[in-house]
């Protein structure tokens, strides 16, 4: 008998865990929600099939998943192998002519095709595009000392609203177009997925990190924060290094229409689904309105 009750517990936590999600699972039916994958999950197997089956798992729902992902550790690789040395002016990416075949190359090729599969094993359809395609993402220099760098400056989502009406997933790679469609450039991940989420008027950005979220000078993670106090850390040298770009983005974003941008630790387990369908969340959300006690299915 106790055997027997051991091994009903599992399930039986389960079925009390998915009926607790019932309301935040009807929050987000037809929500559209931008994700930005990278870091140490981009490199693991078992840490990109549980990515994958989580995104797969949000479209089956009725969420609208959009997968906008990184890949510098992979560019790296590639152009040391092919002895291509990379300059970095303010911790950027100098982007040559020579490096930018190699970033297009990588993104759209290498990396973009890795996570569609993933996807299709864990039984999605998924599509990878770049921001080339049906000039998605066109761009201007963000800084000429950074050669094909982008700065996203129009935002074409018809082609992606097209993919949600045909219940595919699309996998973004940050590689823009020139005004003239004759450049390619080299985006920033978080900018992308912030500008691309802007142009949707996304309900969530998601932006998966390898940290655990914005910190307070005590160095606890603030779960919820307005723009203003976002402002108030960074301007305190609270908020600083890589963390900087990250709340710009989200700034930016929420500016832009974005009902609320979440900084997420990608290093825990279902990351994603914790923050939509569960009270716990698993990072600092950022949104333009003071956070109420129990925020997420209702807001």
């Amino acid at each position: 008998m106790k055997k027997q009750l051991a091994m009903m517990r599992d399930p039986i936590a389960t079925a009390r865990t998915l009926s607790e999600a019932l309301p935040y699972l009807q929050r987000y039916v037809g929500a559209i929600v931008v994700i930005k994958f990278g870091g140490n999950a981009m490199g693991d197997d078992a840490a990109m099939a549980e990515f994958a089956r989580d995104v797969v798992l949000m479209r089956q729902v009725g969420v609208n998943p959009v997968v906008v992902h990184g890949g510098g550790p992979m560019i790296n690789t590639l152009l040391e192998r092919l002895g291509i040395k990379s300059h970095f002016i303010n911790g950027k990416r100098v982007t040559d002519a020579a490096a930018i075949e190699v970033v297009e190359m990588v993104l759209s090729g290498q990396v973009n095709s890795r996570i569609v599969q993933a996807i299709t094993q864990e039984g999605g359809r998924a599509i990878g595009i770049s921001g080339k395609d049906d000039n998605l993402m066109v761009c201007e220099p963000d800084d000429p000392e950074l050669g094909f760098v982008g700065r996203p400056v129009q935002i074409n989502v018809q082609v992606l609203r097209d993919m949600f009406a045909a219940g595919i997933i699309p996998v973004v790679a940050p590689i823009g177009t020139g005004p003239d469609a004759g450049e390619t450039y080299n985006v920033n991940g978080d900018t992308a997925a912030g500008a691309i989420a802007a142009a949707l008027q996304a309900d969530r950005l998601l932006l998966l990190t390898d940290v655990a979220g914005v910190k307070d000078e005590t160095g606890a993670v603030v779960t919820q924060l307005t723009p203003t106090q976002v402002r108030d850390l960074t301007d305190r040298g609270v908020i600083a290094g890589g963390m900087i770009p990250k709340t710009e983005t989200a700034l930016a974003a929420i500016e832009g229409g974005v009902r609320a941008v979440v900084i997420l630790d990608g290093r825990i387990s279902n990351a994603c689904l914790l923050e939509l369908f569960t009270d716990l969340g698993a990072g600092s959300l950022i949104r333009s309105t003071a956070p109420r006690v129990k925020p997420r299915p209702a807001e």
